[in-house]
């Protein structure tokens, strides 16, 4: 089977691909990760697209326009796309979503429930409801895209997971560590030594629905050779 390769696009470099790197790669896929930083959005990718996440607002960064016709393009190409966090709200905003900036929004383990809509999701197979997964956003997509599918919601913000044909974007981070989650915490001023309590105590459950994420990405993948 020939191995199927994840063009991932990183825009901050606090922001990394973590626990997924070697989740990915454990579940048979290459991985090529483009820093945003340094490099333009590229116009070809390998199999599929993962657009990790990032400090600032989706609307700020000076490649947001390159990449939402980039988005547009892989999703009419039917290419699978995974969002997360930032990534998910660049692909909802690309495609005419709404956004909101700068709200209470959600750090630490949180429950979100999964809709009927999701249980033939090829990104949560194997997965049950609810989830327990690390958040760390004060950005939120307040209204989906015209034609995409609500997944997931949490207590606080209903989209906190959605498909939109060939991509599906999570509001949640399933690729962070407990040791990642404390360092954003300590950069964003808070208490980075309760975060890393908190997440470990939950860890077990948290890892194998990140794992579980990114296999069901490659299995996916690999279904389209």
């Amino acid at each position: 089977m020939t191995t199927p390769r994840i063009t991932v696009l990183q825009p901050d470099p606090a922001a990394s691909l973590d626990q997924f790197t070697d989740w990915l790669t454990e579940a048979g896929a290459a991985v090529d990760v483009v820093d945003l930083t340094a490099t333009d959005v590229p116009e070809t990718v390998g199999d599929g697209v993962i657009v990790l996440g990032g400090i600032n607002d989706a609307r700020s960064y000076p490649w947001v326009g390159d990449l939402h016709a980039a988005l547009r393009d892989w999703v009419s190409a039917g290419i699978p796309v995974l969002g997360i966090c930032l990534g998910a709200q660049l692909l909802a905003d690309a495609h005419d979503g709404d956004l909101d900036f700068g709200l209470e929004g959600e750090e630490g383990a949180v429950e979100v429930e999964l809709m009927e809509a999701a249980a033939p999701e090829p990104v949560f197979v194997g997965l049950e409801s609810p989830l327990v997964v690390p958040e760390h956003h004060h950005d939120v997509i307040t209204e989906l895209p015209p034609g995409a599918e609500l997944l997931a919601a949490s207590k606080r913000y209903e989209v906190q997971a959605f498909r939109l044909g060939s991509a599906v974007g999570v509001q949640f981070h399933p690729e962070a560590s407990p040791e990642t989650m404390a360092t954003w915490t300590t950069q964003s001023g808070g208490d980075g030594d309760a975060m890393l309590a908190e997440m470990q105590d939950v860890d077990d459950r948290v890892s194998e629905t990140g794992r579980r994420i990114a296999r069901n990405f490659v299995t996916i993948l690999m279904e389209r050779h």
